[in-house]
Protein backbone atom coordinates (compact mmCIF):
# COMPACT_ATOMS: atom_id res chain seq x y z
CA UNK A 1 0.00 0.00 0.00
CA UNK A 2 1.84 3.17 -0.78
CA UNK A 3 1.60 6.05 1.25
CA UNK A 4 0.16 9.42 0.71
CA UNK A 5 0.44 12.82 0.99
CA UNK A 6 -1.47 14.00 4.39
CA UNK A 7 -3.60 17.41 3.68
CA UNK A 8 -2.35 20.62 6.03
CA UNK A 9 -4.25 23.28 4.29
CA UNK A 10 -5.73 24.15 7.58
CA UNK A 11 -2.18 25.60 8.52
CA UNK A 12 -2.43 28.15 5.64
CA UNK A 13 -3.90 31.40 7.49
CA UNK A 14 -1.64 30.69 10.40
CA UNK A 15 0.00 33.72 11.84
CA UNK A 16 3.76 34.24 10.92
CA UNK A 17 3.47 31.88 7.51
CA UNK A 18 2.34 33.21 4.38
CA UNK A 19 0.48 31.07 1.74
CA UNK A 20 3.22 30.68 -0.54
CA UNK A 21 5.77 29.09 2.04
CA UNK A 22 2.85 26.95 3.16
CA UNK A 23 2.35 26.04 -0.11
CA UNK A 24 5.54 25.56 -1.41
CA UNK A 25 6.36 23.41 1.82
CA UNK A 26 3.49 21.50 0.75
CA UNK A 27 4.96 21.03 -2.81
CA UNK A 28 8.42 19.93 -1.26
CA UNK A 29 6.58 17.05 1.11
CA UNK A 30 4.79 15.78 -1.23
CA UNK A 31 7.63 15.17 -3.33
CA UNK A 32 8.68 13.13 -0.36
CA UNK A 33 5.62 11.30 -0.11
CA UNK A 34 6.07 10.53 -4.21
CA UNK A 35 9.68 9.26 -3.86
CA UNK A 36 9.35 7.16 -0.96
CA UNK A 37 6.46 5.15 -2.96
CA UNK A 38 8.98 5.07 -6.14
CA UNK A 39 12.11 3.86 -4.04
CA UNK A 40 9.98 1.25 -2.27
CA UNK A 41 8.46 -0.07 -5.35
CA UNK A 42 11.47 -0.22 -7.33
CA UNK A 43 13.15 -2.10 -4.20
CA UNK A 44 10.46 -4.29 -4.45
CA UNK A 45 10.68 -5.02 -7.84
CA UNK A 46 14.53 -5.43 -7.44
CA UNK A 47 14.05 -8.23 -4.83
CA UNK A 48 11.38 -10.00 -6.69
CA UNK A 49 14.19 -9.89 -9.62
CA UNK A 50 16.61 -11.24 -6.53
CA UNK A 51 18.55 -8.07 -7.58
CA UNK A 52 19.33 -7.28 -4.29
CA UNK A 53 23.77 -7.38 -4.10
CA UNK A 54 23.76 -4.90 -6.55
CA UNK A 55 25.23 -1.77 -6.15
CA UNK A 56 21.87 0.00 -7.42
CA UNK A 57 20.01 -1.70 -5.16
CA UNK A 58 22.34 -0.41 -1.75
CA UNK A 59 22.23 2.95 -3.25
CA UNK A 60 18.34 2.78 -2.99
CA UNK A 61 18.11 1.13 0.43
CA UNK A 62 20.20 4.22 1.42
CA UNK A 63 18.08 6.88 -0.53
CA UNK A 64 15.06 4.98 0.94
CA UNK A 65 16.24 6.60 4.84
CA UNK A 66 16.42 10.12 2.82
CA UNK A 67 13.21 10.33 1.60
CA UNK A 68 10.85 8.08 3.73
CA UNK A 69 12.62 10.82 6.83
CA UNK A 70 11.72 13.50 4.92
CA UNK A 71 8.15 12.76 4.30
CA UNK A 72 7.87 11.41 8.33
CA UNK A 73 9.57 14.77 9.76
CA UNK A 74 7.56 16.76 7.57
CA UNK A 75 4.52 15.13 8.78
CA UNK A 76 5.38 15.92 12.38
CA UNK A 77 6.53 19.13 11.53
CA UNK A 78 3.08 20.04 10.49
CA UNK A 79 1.47 18.36 12.97
CA UNK A 80 3.08 20.48 16.04
CA UNK A 81 1.90 23.60 13.95
CA UNK A 82 -1.36 25.36 13.92
CA UNK A 83 -2.06 25.87 17.82
CA UNK A 84 -3.59 28.65 19.00
CA UNK A 85 -2.86 28.23 22.96
CA UNK A 86 0.58 28.35 24.76
CA UNK A 87 2.05 25.11 26.51
CA UNK A 88 -0.46 24.50 29.68
CA UNK A 89 1.65 25.60 32.59
CA UNK A 90 0.61 22.84 34.50
CA UNK A 91 0.15 19.89 32.14
CA UNK A 92 2.96 16.74 32.00
CA UNK A 93 4.62 18.37 29.47
CA UNK A 94 5.47 21.66 31.47
CA UNK A 95 6.27 19.61 33.96
CA UNK A 96 8.78 17.16 32.35
CA UNK A 97 10.47 20.22 30.90
CA UNK A 98 11.44 21.45 34.11
CA UNK A 99 12.46 18.60 35.21
CA UNK A 100 14.83 17.74 32.74
CA UNK A 101 16.37 21.62 31.84
CA UNK A 102 15.16 23.15 35.24
CA UNK A 103 12.52 25.59 33.92
CA UNK A 104 10.44 25.92 30.69
CA UNK A 105 12.35 29.05 30.23
CA UNK A 106 15.76 27.39 30.19
CA UNK A 107 14.30 24.89 27.70
CA UNK A 108 13.24 27.27 25.27
CA UNK A 109 16.64 29.28 25.35
CA UNK A 110 18.40 26.06 24.48
CA UNK A 111 15.56 24.77 21.58
CA UNK A 112 16.34 28.24 20.18
CA UNK A 113 19.47 27.71 20.42
CA UNK A 114 19.50 24.49 18.74
CA UNK A 115 17.36 25.75 15.82
CA UNK A 116 19.61 29.05 15.69
CA UNK A 117 22.89 26.90 15.02
CA UNK A 118 24.24 27.51 11.24
CA UNK A 119 23.70 25.21 8.87
CA UNK A 120 20.30 23.30 7.25
CA UNK A 121 18.58 20.22 9.36
CA UNK A 122 16.39 20.44 12.38
CA UNK A 123 15.97 21.08 15.73
CA UNK A 124 14.26 18.38 17.43
CA UNK A 125 13.53 17.57 21.41
CA UNK A 126 13.38 13.79 21.66
CA UNK A 127 12.48 11.60 24.66
CA UNK A 128 15.13 9.14 25.61
CA UNK A 129 12.60 6.41 26.02
CA UNK A 130 15.42 4.45 28.87
CA UNK A 131 15.98 7.55 31.23
CA UNK A 132 12.67 9.31 29.65
CA UNK A 133 14.70 12.21 29.69
CA UNK A 134 14.26 15.16 27.22
CA UNK A 135 16.92 16.41 25.29
CA UNK A 136 17.22 19.07 22.45
CA UNK A 137 19.25 17.50 19.48
CA UNK A 138 20.34 19.40 16.02
CA UNK A 139 19.34 16.88 12.67
CA UNK A 140 21.98 17.43 9.95
CA UNK A 141 19.62 15.30 7.36
CA UNK A 142 17.01 13.89 7.32
CA UNK A 143 18.35 10.26 7.67
CA UNK A 144 21.28 10.88 10.03
CA UNK A 145 22.01 11.95 13.36
CA UNK A 146 18.24 10.97 14.94
CA UNK A 147 19.28 9.54 18.67
CA UNK A 148 18.42 5.88 19.11
CA UNK A 149 16.26 4.73 20.92
CA UNK A 150 14.19 8.12 21.25
CA UNK A 151 10.66 9.32 20.43
CA UNK A 152 10.46 12.38 18.74
CA UNK A 153 8.42 15.18 21.33
CA UNK A 154 8.69 18.15 18.94
CA UNK A 155 10.14 18.83 15.42
CA UNK A 156 11.47 22.34 13.91
CA UNK A 157 12.06 22.12 10.08
CA UNK A 158 15.41 25.13 9.50
CA UNK A 159 15.95 23.96 6.24
CA UNK A 160 16.51 27.23 4.11
CA UNK A 161 12.93 26.19 2.37
CA UNK A 162 10.74 26.24 5.84
CA UNK A 163 11.37 30.81 6.25
CA UNK A 164 13.33 32.33 3.78
CA UNK A 165 10.34 33.20 1.49
CA UNK A 166 8.52 35.12 4.40
CA UNK A 167 11.99 36.14 6.41
CA UNK A 168 14.99 35.99 4.22
CA UNK A 169 17.88 35.44 6.50
CA UNK A 170 16.22 36.52 9.66
CA UNK A 171 15.92 32.73 11.08
CA UNK A 172 15.70 34.06 14.47
CA UNK A 173 12.02 35.62 13.64
CA UNK A 174 11.08 32.50 11.63
CA UNK A 175 11.45 30.48 14.90
CA UNK A 176 9.15 33.20 16.66
CA UNK A 177 6.34 32.74 14.51
CA UNK A 178 6.77 29.20 14.84
CA UNK A 179 6.86 29.13 18.48
CA UNK A 180 3.96 31.17 18.49
CA UNK A 181 1.88 28.59 16.39
CA UNK A 182 3.12 25.23 18.27
CA UNK A 183 0.39 23.15 18.55
CA UNK A 184 1.42 22.13 22.27
CA UNK A 185 -1.75 19.42 22.25
CA UNK A 186 -0.36 17.37 19.93
CA UNK A 187 3.29 17.89 21.57
CA UNK A 188 2.20 16.62 24.63
CA UNK A 189 0.36 13.45 23.69
CA UNK A 190 3.75 12.49 22.11
CA UNK A 191 5.08 12.34 25.47
CA UNK A 192 5.71 8.78 26.82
Amino acid sequence: MPYTQKDFSKLIGMPGFSETLLKNHFTLYQGYVTNTNKVMEILGQMLKEEKVGTPEYAELKRRLGWEFNGMRLHELYFENLGGKEGIDKAGKLTKKIAEDFGSYTAWEKDFKAVGSMRGIGWAAMYQDNISNKLINFWINEHDAGHPAGCTLILIMDVFEHAFMIDYGLKRADYISAFFQNINWRIVSERLR
